[in-house]
């Protein structure tokens, strides 16, 4: 089963007093790190989906957007916009918001994993901190279908569509049972957004992400350029991209420039 990534983008913003989009991360944007990191998982499409005329920074070549069809109508609207954007190109999506600079991919990958191994479930819904997490949730692209048919009846919430679904929740015990959540995010902060200023900033000022440097060590860096310089290898994968989003337990390798060498 191909999975893809939904990321939206198109939320109004109005707690927070600004877009949320273009908001600083560490030299980055939240909506070019929430991008970078569902690719990790992603083997199919990873869509950003925007508001009509909403203006957003520099995304990788690789990554779709596109636009809600009508603004103001909430998360199943721009899940809608998505999953026409996907298409038949992904058996089943991971959807999250632009507010969460703290996902780590361990968790996507237990919750993408939960979802392939039951094909008698639709979603995945992670269950922590007290509360449900449709926006941090693996869908199947065939709910589609359901959506449509609550957005004709402006039935906007996520709970309506999750009571016409099969839903696997998984508790923090549940999500903890995965090793690699276990090492990379105990804490399970994956599931923190940012709704408030004070919030944005608290998570701002916590120690950026720590990362092994082969040759150097480790280091904090959420970003490749605050790791270093230059074309690298992310746990293997080869990158130039200064914006690429580090996590916990990255291993980064930078490329050796050749030294000039004068002719004899």
């Amino acid at each position: 089963m191909r999975v893809g990534a939904i990321v939206l983008a198109g939320g109004q913003s109005k707690r927070m007093g600004r877009p949320k989009a273009t908001l600083d991360w560490h030299g980055s944007t939240l909506v070019r790190r929430a991008a970078g990191i569902v690719a990790r998982v992603a083997d199919g499409p990873v869509v950003v989906v925007r508001a009509a005329r909403q203006e957003l920074p520099a995304l990788p070549a690789a990554v779709e957007v596109t636009q809600d069809a009508r603004d103001a109508r909430g998360p199943l609207q721009g899940i809608a916009a998505g999953l026409a954007a996907v298409g038949d190109r992904a058996g089943a999506v991971f959807v999250c918001g632009i507010d969460a600079p703290l996902l780590h991919p361990a968790l996507i990958g237990a919750v993408v994993a939960a979802l392939a191994a039951d094909e008698q479930i639709d979603v995945v819904l992670p269950v922590a901190h007290g509360f449900p997490h449709p926006l941090f949730a693996a869908y199947r692209t065939s709910i589609a279908r359901d959506l449509h048919d609550l957005l004709e009846q402006d039935l906007l919430g996520t709970k309506p569509l999750l009571q016409r679904c099969r839903v696997r929740r998984l508790d923090a015990t549940a999500l903890l049972a995965d090793a690699a959540v276990a090492e990379h995010d105990p804490a399970l902060d994956s599931l923190l957004n940012l709704n408030e200023p004070e919030e944005y900033e608290a998570a701002r000022a916590r120690p950026a992400p720590r990362v092994t440097v082969i040759g150097r060590g480790d280091v904090r860096a959420a970003t490749l350029s605050a790791a270093g310089e230059g074309a690298a290898t992310v746990n293997g994968r080869a990158t130039s991209d200064p914006e690429e989003p580090l996590v916990g337990g990255d291993v980064v390798a930078f490329v050796m420039r050749p030294r000039y060498r004068p002719a004899p």
